[in-house]
């Protein structure tokens, strides 16, 4: 099975009105909620292709059980989160179905305690035992140590688990120096961590700095990646437009069911790019159309980029 970690799980609520307006009132049309979190996406992705999913992090309070709830029903993903006192967060995203655009409401997470954190890690070890890839997905909630993912990216190392991360930020830094197999930020991620706005000098910098292979999403222009084997470019063949929300996630689930399937890069990117975009015009995250995932995937143009480095 794959593993995906997410540490600040949400429910993730999707209202659709005609036109968001500021400063006036919406009669929204439409209502989708889903377990959210980057980590829970990921594993959605990934269960419709056919992988049996563990989902692992942290759940709690009355939004935790719903999202709970909700997960029962979902077919090769099982439930290993860890409960803990506080509340879990809530997202909104608000669809303006006349443009298509999508404005994004984020809550904080509950506060983890050091209790909650020793019960996660425990429990996280004990996962690896089954697990034949795990994905590190997504921001802290408010009392997980800002080293969090290079504390889980050495444990998946020393069980010798194939880790990917997808963070930000200073976790990101530290994680990325813990050295994963794969990590996927996108391209103002990739600035921040290395101060290059050049997307091949700044994830050669990423290698350098520990991570064995680095994918870049690029957003409409697809992806960039650098590895040992090699380096591409994967632009998307059509720029589409509806709810971006979930694409990234999309392209991590990719990644990872092309890793565990021992798929060549180019076809891993592919796929990843193919996901990605097919995301989009789904309508809520966490899921994407496969019959334009299926249309896609076939005329993404995979190109190498020169050597690794």
């Amino acid at each position: 099975m794959i593993l995906t970690v997410t540490l600040n799980t949400a429910l993730d609520i999707t209202y659709r009105v005609r036109a968001l307006r500021p400063h006036s009132s919406h009669r929204v049309s439409e209502v989708t909620e889903r377990p959210g979190g980057k980590g829970l996406n990921v594993a959605r992705v990934l269960a419709a292709l056919g992988h049996e999913v563990t989902v692992t992090g942290f759940a709690g309070g009355a939004t935790g059980r719903t999202l709970q709830d909700q997960l029962l029903g979902s077919e090769r993903i099982s439930d290993a989160l860890v409960p803990v006192s506080g509340s879990t967060r809530r997202t909104v995203a608000v669809v303006d179905a006349t443009t298509g655009d999508t404005t994004q409401l984020n809550e904080p997470g509950p506060e983890i305690s050091a209790t909650e954190w020793s019960a996660f890690q425990e429990a996280y070890e004990h996962l690896l035992g089954s697990a034949s890839a795990v994905a590190l997905c997504g921001s802290l909630p408010p009392g997980v140590p800002v080293g969090a993912y290079a504390t889980l990216v050495r444990t998946a190392r020393a069980a010798r688990v194939p880790v990917l991360l997808d963070t930000s930020g200073e976790p990101l830094r530290r994680g990325i120096a813990a050295r994963p197999d794969m990590v996927k930020p996108n391209a103002d991620e990739l600035a921040e961590l290395t101060g290059s706005h050049e997307p091949l000098q700044a994830m050669k910098d990423t290698r350098r700095r520990g991570a064995h292979a680095v994918v870049a999403s690029l957003g409409a222009e697809g992806l960039c990646a650098l590895t040992p084997d090699g380096a591409w470019r994967a632009p998307a063949p059509d720029r589409l437009t509806g709810n971006p929300t979930g694409a990234g996630d999309s392209a991590v689930a990719g990644l990872l069911s092309g890793h565990v399937e021992h798929l060549p890069w180019p076809q891993r990117l592919a796929r990843a790019v193919a996901l990605s975009a097919a995301t989009v015009v789904a309508p809520v995250a966490g899921e994407f159309d496969r019959k334009t995932y299926e249309e896609m995937v076939a005329r993404v143009a995979v190109a190498p980029q020169g050597a690794a480095a």
